[in-house]
């Protein structure tokens, strides 16, 4: 969930940030960099491989607007939008928190 908290008329809401989508802010980008080798991530197909790797595993929760990996003895879940244009630094740092010393999220200027 991405957005800013307005008080507005005595009422907090969350307004969706106008300047941030799928991870970009003003002429800012935040990406996934898998450390040991500097690669950065710009496809599901390439994430997978890198976290097969690391022992993660594809689980079929039957929910089609997810993709889902976990660790087979581990209670950790990652749940990533199926669209990878979703693909958002809340789940860039999801992957990181569960994989420590492996990922970084990186933000990257851009014009």
């Amino acid at each position: 969930m991405s957005g800013v908290w307005v008080f507005k008329n005595g009422v907090i809401r969350l307004v969706e940030n106008p300047y941030q989508s799928g991870g970009v802010t003003h002429g800012r980008r935040n990406v996934l960099v898998y450390l040991p080798t500097g690669e950065v991530i710009s496809s599901y197909s390439s994430l997978e491989q890198i976290l097969m790797s690391l022992g993660w595993e594809r689980y079929f929760s039957g929910d089609s607007d997810l993709i889902q990996y976990h660790k087979r003895y581990s209670i950790d879940l990652i749940s990533l939008p199926r669209d990878f244009s979703k693909f958002n630094s809340v789940y860039m740092y999801d992957i990181v928190i569960k994989n420590p010393n492996t990922f970084h999220v990186h933000v990257r200027d851009f014009h």
